[in-house]
């Protein structure tokens, strides 16, 4: 449904096409940290707008999702040369060589217990990151399963979608996995929140929101564009979460009892990425054709 109350958009240029925001997130310092996929920078972006790029070590790394870490650091994957980032808020940047070769690290997290977690695409692979850059590694079952986002839920483990299985998944801090199988078939989900009761997660290939509770009940909620391709979801509150809808230029907002309004962005085809929200309260938004959204309920 189109809700008659739309929330304010506003949105700002803050690289060409070719750089590609993509993963956002809110740092310690009350800016919002954006990475650059297809160039390969970091970006630091104040809430009057000031925007500040720092370049990584090798420009193909591909950085993907970013997040805020436990250390006051923001913690990304690098994809493409499978390796973790780290960068402080005045812009010191180091990387941290995963064990596995070829991982492909995707979604990145803080953990409970004052580590990073990422997901591993290629190796189906869970993998922990200290302070001190020691990593370790968690084979999942199966193969081919494609770990992508991830997050910490409300039970103190670390919850992550597999897309090609068309499964969530749990992991302990110890290293203990439980898999929960998706009922809609090709689902393929992708990004995944927490609103501190539950966790929930987009379904881009089936154009569905699905919510699991901790002890594995899954609900699905289709949108009402099964073809808008939801990429990635965060929580507002309890019960309100808001996501993304990359196919069909909009962002999206649901309600615990399953509610769902949707809201097209300004300009057309700016390809709907990451979301967080931010330190003012408002949702902001990557936006892969070189801008950033804030959409302010």
């Amino acid at each position: 449904m189109r809700d008659s109350h739309a929330p304010a958009i506003t949105e700002f240029p803050v690289a060409d096409k070719e750089a590609g925001p993509y993963g956002i997130t809110a740092g310690a310092d009350g800016a919002l940290w954006v990475t650059f996929v297809h160039s390969g920078r970091i970006a630091r972006l104040t809430l009057d707008g000031e925007l500040r790029q720092f370049p990584l070590d090798l420009p193909a790394s591909r950085p993907t999702v970013i997040t805020a870490g436990p250390d006051g650091a923001l913690w990304f994957a690098r994809s493409q040369d499978h390796r973790i980032g780290r960068i402080t808020v005045h812009g010191e940047a180091e990387s941290f060589a995963v064990p596995t070769a070829d991982s492909g690290p995707f979604g990145v997290t803080a953990g409970p217990d004052g580590a990073v977690w990422f997901t591993q695409m290629n190796t189906d692979r869970i993998g922990r990151i200290g302070s001190d850059g020691q990593i370790s590694e968690f084979a999942l079952p199966g193969r081919g399963a494609f770990p992508a986002a991830i997050t910490t839920g409300p039970d103190g483990a670390l919850w992550f979608t597999l897309n090609q299985a068309d499964a969530i998944g749990r992991i302990s801090t110890e290293g203990d996995t439980t898999l929960y199988p998706l009922p809609t078939p090709g689902a393929a989900p992708v990004g995944i929140t927490s609103d501190g009761a539950a966790l929930w997660f987009v379904e881009i290939a089936a154009g569905r929101i699905g919510r699991i509770s901790v002890d594995g009940g899954i609900e699905e909620f289709p949108l009402p564009d099964r073809a808008a391709r939801p990429h990635a979801i965060v929580a507002a509150s309890t019960g309100e979460c808001w996501f993304t809808e990359w196919g069909a230029n909009r962002v999206g907002r649901i309600t615990e009892n399953g509610e769902i309004a949707e809201y097209d962005l300004p300009s057309p085809s700016s390809e709907p990425h990451g979301i967080t929200l931010g330190p003012d309260g408002a949702l902001w938004v990557a936006l892969e054709a070189g801008g950033v959204a804030r959409v302010a309920p």
